[in-house]
């Protein structure tokens, strides 16, 4: 991987923008490589890790695949057991490239049938491949891709809602996060970790999936003899229900991460894949201002941002708060972000310069809105 050549003027213009701004800005990143080059344009941690991006290669997909066609506990167990180390050793690398600096990890969070292959020839060549850990006639791996195969997967059973009905994968999941931990502690660096769940709708999913994360966090030390893993555990507010009962959730949550991607599909009734069809028209039109998908909708989108956090906060006072969409990046978006008083944002790592550009004018930006007001209400005495 190559760095990033930055020179001294860059690095003059980022200490003015860092000595004013107040939010952090951490980055979107799923890989060793993805972590350095954040940390070289100065992120402040990670925001969103995104593991299923970490099952798309080589054996890993095959133990995938393996995973979600199995037909019992144990065969889905004895396929989780195959991933678990390469999940480990990725989160190792992470923590060891974020050395001191926090990463939020997000458990898995799309449906199954984006793993499988979509071909029959493909499906064939797989069923083959997993013999003989998992006997499985091709008629049986075609009727269970056939189930798992939604009309909408970005609404339907992902997230939360996997992992609830697996937890094996949770469980799975949660070891490699603190097994590479301890790993990471070992070689002399400092692991941040926070785990957020996805796609969190009821307490009571949270609840459940705390639980696994708790039991497994206390069965790893003692199996490691370890010193106490510390971590956080919060959620992804995604949709319009985790907003308005902001207030329950943050009676576990410890932190909110407003996945803004999905919070404006869910609010708009919009597919992100396919609005480029119709939004430029719209925007012609004057129907909306800009791309909600580019720009936060402050009028839609921002007031269930804005009442999550009231609530949020109403429960939890130093509930951490941060977006971790590519509105993140945004300047306009930071700017709200600033209003809101997040803690921080977090973009692909070739936005950093701009998020926290764009983070340090947001500051002054207000301090001149609220210079203003003052003025104004002076006047009126």
């Amino acid at each position: 991987m190559i760095l990033p050549e930055l020179d001294d003027y860059f690095h003059r213009l980022m200490e003015w923008c860092d000595q004013t701004r107040r939010m952090r800005v951490r980055a979107n990143a799923d890989r060793e490589e993805d972590a350095k080059l954040a940390r070289a344009f100065g992120a402040e941690g990670i925001g969103l890790c995104r593991t299923e991006h970490m099952f798309f290669e080589g054996e890993r997909i095959t133990a995938m695949r393996a995973m979600i066609l199995a037909q019992t506990r144990e065969e889905r167990e004895n396929a989780l057991a195959k991933l678990l180390p390469m999940q480990r050793g990725d989160f190792v690398k992470i923590f060891k490239a974020m050395d001191g600096l926090p990463v939020t990890i997000r458990l898995l969070d799309p449906p199954l049938h984006e793993f499988l292959p979509h071909s029959e020839a493909d499906l064939r060549v797989l069923v083959e491949s997993l013999k003989p850990e998992l006997e499985l006639s091709l008629a049986e791996a075609r009727a269970r891709t056939a189930r798992l195969k939604e009309s909408n997967p970005m609404l339907g059973h992902r997230g939360a809602r996997l992992l609830a009905t697996y937890p094996e994968i949770c469980a799975m999941q949660s070891r490699a996060i603190f097994e590479a931990a301890i790993e990471a502690r070992s070689q002399g660096t400092k692991p941040l970790c926070e785990i957020m769940l996805p796609l969190i709708a009821t307490k009571a999913e949270f609840d459940k999936l705390e639980g696994i994360i708790r039991k497994t966090a206390q069965k790893v030390m003692q199996e490691r003899n370890s010193e106490k893993i510390n971590f956080q555990i919060g959620t992804m507010v995604e949709l319009p229900r985790a907003a308005l009962l902001a207030n329950e959730i943050a009676e576990s949550a410890q932190f909110f991460s407003f996945g803004t991607n999905d919070l404006t599909q869910t609010v708009w009734g919009i597919s992100r894949d396919d609005a480029g069809s119709f939004l430029q028209e719209y925007e012609r039109l004057g129907f909306i201002a800009h791309d909600p998908f580019t720009t936060i909708d402050q009028q839609g989108v921002g007031a269930l941002i804005s009442l999550a956090v009231e609530r949020g906060r109403a429960t939890r006072s130093d509930i951490k708060l941060g977006i971790c969409g590519e509105h993140g990046g945004d300047p306009r978006s930071i700017t709200f972000c600033e209003k809101q008083g997040l803690d921080y944002v977090s973009c692909s790592p070739y936005r950093i310069a701009i998020a926290r550009l764009a983070a340090a004018q947001a500051v002054i930006i207000k301090r001149k809105t609220n210079t203003r007001a003052f003025a104004s209400a002076k006047a009126d005495e």
